[in-house]
């Protein structure tokens, strides 16, 4: 496609509606219009010039700003639905997480889970979402800031007649004296104006930067969707939750087993009423308001090469006491603290006992969490754990399963060897009850106790992404009131067959822009531009 050149001499891109130069109209159909949309300059578009190859059409696509909106509003209902219920990664690790969404939210939890609502933020089509956004914003700016930062370089002092007349303010004066025009040019850069002139023309034009304003919004968007998709690459951004009892030390997560954590003591506050006036109702209604819970953790690290099966050597790097918004810090990583359990059972005691004279013949103490299979009592007698059922349940079908991983309701059944019974006898054993649903023993595993501990849970952090955020955050607000506090203001004066004319624009606030005038102009022979907008409508209307 050719170019176009104007009687001017300047040559534009083929689709120009108004020279960039002069301002002439070079659209034929724009020619009957009565005033000139100055939104880009008139100038070429590529997305509204070039509609034949694949890249023209994915270019057109993405340009379209109501395709940007449609992005937007759709991403913005998924990442919605994304929080009615948790995503899998704040879970507790009890269960596969088909089973746990079922189990805690019925069908729906199971319909959650099936659609893949569980992980939506990390989602193969979530992520396309996101760059679809972001490369709609890249080509719908390129689409319009270079046409209109070529067309806003490219104009000239004087202006074609046809432009001038179309432009919402607009007013014709005679016998205007050069003094009143030097005034007028005076008065304007007294208002901060870059005023050019021309052979005896003036262009008055300031806030010019205020049009770059939504490109840079655009610009500070696409930091921030690149800062959010960073998130998604190995390393740069961790949010995994680490539950940890009292006296246990467990490796950091993503940290290659470099680090580990012990929570030496666990510690909750209560308000107290009687101290604490102010908490007095609210302890009244809830029986009790938190007042402090904390960690005391402490931090190794390990110590020569991880080698398997065997223990690592642990150096004590720190203690700290984690408390709400009050992490342990190292390196990139810092541990929250954000959620507790008091009294989780930890271990149960059995004896082995002779049902019918009540002898026992040791006792056996068995962990909830790591159970060992068999217990040697000494004197030919030993017990074997053939089950565990941590959170027991009788199945529809009868036959014993567990809920969860965690002990809420352990369960056992052991097999228990004595002289009596080198073939073994089987107990089943409940928490609290001791159930013989498989035969007549002579021996039986009786509950003596249990021995709880409580549980901290603590947030392991990583954002290597959030600079990049905050980045992309602060240029967007840039852009915001570099758009909404300052606006583009031009004004023509020129002379013409003995006649100035004076014309008028600015891409917002006309009332402004109107005060301006009207100071600029006040006490001169040069009239004020009349809004030639309220003509047209009177005009639409017939009057």
């Amino acid at each position: 496609m050719k170019d176009v050149k104007c009687e001017c001499g300047h040559v534009n891109p083929h689709g120009t509606v108004l020279c960039e130069a002069c301002g002439k109209v070079l659209d034929e159909q724009s020619e009957g219009k009565s005033l000139l949309d100055m939104r880009y300059e008139g100038s070429a578009r590529r997305s509204q010039t070039y509609n034949k190859s694949i890249v023209d059409k994915i270019w057109n696509f993405f340009s379209s700003v109501k395709v940007g909106v449609w992005l937007i509003v759709i991403t913005l209902v998924a990442s919605a639905a994304g929080t009615i219920l948790p995503q899998e990664m704040y879970i507790p690790p009890t269960m596969p997480a088909a089973e746990y969404y079922k189990d805690q939210y019925g069908w729906f939890g199971a319909l959650y889970y099936e659609l893949g609502l569980n992980n939506l933020y990390s989602s193969w089509w979530y992520l396309v979402l996101i760059a679809m956004i972001g490369i709609s914003l890249v080509i719908c700016s390129l689409d319009r800031v270079v046409p209109l930062y070529k067309a806003l370089k490219a104009q000239r002092v004087t202006r074609h007649e046809g432009f001038l007349k179309r432009q919402r303010l607009f007013g014709i004066s005679k016998n205007v004296d050069k003094n009143d025009l030097e005034v007028v040019k005076q008065r304007l850069e007294s208002k901060r104006y870059n005023v050019r002139e021309e052979n005896g023309d003036l262009l008055a034009e300031k806030g010019r930067f205020s049009r770059w304003g939504p490109y840079v919004n655009h610009v500070g968007l696409i930091i921030f969707l690149i800062g959010g998709m960073l998130r998604f690459v190995p390393g740069m951004y961790i949010d995994k939750v680490l539950w940890l009892r009292e006296g246990e030390t467990k490796v950091v997560p993503e940290t290659d087993g470099q680090y580990y954590v012990a929570n030496e003591k666990f510690i909750l506050e209560n308000y107290n009423k009687e101290e604490d006036k102010t908490f007095e109702a609210a302890i009244d209604r809830a029986g009790m308001v938190v007042k402090n819970y904390q960690t005391n953790a402490v931090l190794y690290k390990r110590v020569g090469p991880a080698i398997p099966g065997e223990q690592p050597e642990l150096e004590k790097v720190k203690e700290h006491k984690i408390r709400v918004n009050q992490p342990l810090k190292f390196e990139q990583f810092a541990l929250y603290q954000v959620d507790y359990k008091l009294d989780e059972l930890n271990t149960m005691s059995f004896s082995l006992t002779n049902k019918e004279t009540g002898k026992t013949f040791g006792d056996v103490k068995i962990s909830l969490y790591d159970p060992e299979p068999k217990y040697d009592l000494g004197n030919g007698y030993r017990v074997e754990v053939l089950s565990f059922f941590p959170d027991f349940e009788f199945a529809e079908s009868g036959e014993p399963t567990t809920k969860s991983r965690i002990p809420n309701n352990p369960a056992f059944v052991f097999k228990m060897i004595s002289p009596e019974a080198p073939e073994g006898e089987t107990s089943f054993v409940a928490i609290q009850q001791t159930i013989e649903p498989l035969g007549d023993n002579q021996y039986k595993m009786a509950f003596k106790g249990i021995e709880t501990k409580n549980v901290t849970a603590l947030t392991v952090r990583k954002d290597l992404t959030i600079w990049i955020i905050v980045l992309g955050g602060i240029i967007f607000m840039i852009g915001v009131i570099q758009g909404a506090y300052w606006n583009h203001r031009r004004i023509w004066v020129q002379t013409k067959n003995g006649e100035t004319w004076i014309a008028a624009h600015t891409n917002k606030n006309w009332y402004g822009l109107k005060k301006e005038i009207e100071t600029a102009l006040s006490e001169t022979k040069i009239n004020i531009p009349d809004d030639q907008i309220q003509r047209v409508e009177m005009d639409k209307e017939g009057v």
